[in-house]
């Protein structure tokens, strides 16, 4: 959850910013003073919506390291650090990846993956995680994190997250044209885009990105499905995944920063924002599987 839920706030707030930047320059007024230009505005929507989720890509480790207080483990200081280093190295080498920085933070039960290269990710378990499995099973979530960075799942995201992106932009701006230029059809003073437009587009940009936010969610959910598998190939087993989905399900999740506390992933609608799967329809992915 942590590893998409970074990605997508500081995608969302690097496209803002972009968003804004470009109204204080007057692009807006630029591509609708005389008339819609659909082709600067797809161009505009690309550089806005690929621009951010970009950026935040490129942002995610030094964004992760931050937010969640990772320190990372350059050289181990005991055993359990030592057979972490360990373990990721042994997978990371069985999945041909670059060995990836390894680290540990402070928290409730959980354990992440991020960074724009498969050569040069950051996989990070919480103290939480280490105290409340057993070392098979916080191997099967080290192997699940190592799939991710194998998948490309970061650079996965990033594509779906900047096509939402621009579809977003793109759309919200024909529409608002269209209706500021319904609102304003008896006015011939040529004053490019009017109220009618900014506050259509703000409000469109808003709900539009829910829709959006719904459809990465998704995605996301399929990328954990293989995650999963991933994790029970580099073990040789699928049961260690099962034990260690077992027991995340029978743990206190931590708690939810303020500003996401009303996309909850329990229940009613918050499960179409959750980015992963329930624990029960993973296990049976995994009950399922043909073959290692």
């Amino acid at each position: 959850m942590k590893r998409i839920a970074l990605f997508v706030l500081t995608n969302i707030a690097v496209v803002a910013v972009l968003g804004v930047v470009a109204s204080l320059l007057g692009v807006n007024r630029y591509l609708t003073a005389n008339g819609l230009d659909l082709g600067n505005l797809l161009g505009f929507a690309l550089v806005i919506g690929f621009g951010g989720a970009l950026i935040s890509l490129f942002m995610s480790k030094t964004m992760a390291k931050m937010s969640m207080g990772v320190k990372v483990i350059n050289q181990p200081q005991n055993q359990d650090e030592a057979w972490i280093v360990q373990t990721v190295q042994r997978f990371a080498q069985q999945a041909g990846i670059g060995m990836p920085e390894v680290g540990i933070y402070e928290g409730a039960p959980n354990a992440f993956a991020t960074g724009a290269f498969k050569n040069s990710a950051l996989v990070a378990v919480s103290t939480g995680l280490l105290q409340g499995m057993t070392r098979e099973e916080v191997e099967a979530v080290i192997g699940h994190e190592i799939a991710h960075v194998a998948n490309g799942d970061m650079v996965t995201m990033t594509l779906i997250q900047g096509v939402m992106n621009t579809f977003v932009v793109f759309l919200s701006r024909v529409i608002g044209y269209a209706i500021d230029s319904f609102l304003r059809r008896n006015d011939d003073r040529d004053t490019g885009p009017g109220i009618g437009y900014m506050v259509t587009t703000l409000v469109l940009d808003v709900l539009l990105g829910f829709v959006a936010a719904i459809i990465v969610a998704w995605f996301s959910r399929q990328r954990e499905f293989r995650a999963d598998a991933g994790a029970a190939r580099l073990m040789g087993a699928r049961q260690p995944m099962i034990n260690a989905l077992h027991r995340l399900g029978g743990m206190q999740p931590g708690a939810m920063p303020q500003s996401l506390q009303a996309m909850g992933i329990a229940g009613g609608i918050g499960k179409l924002f959750s980015s992963h799967p329930p624990i029960e329809e993973r296990v049976a992915a995994l009950q399922n599987m043909q073959s290692l």
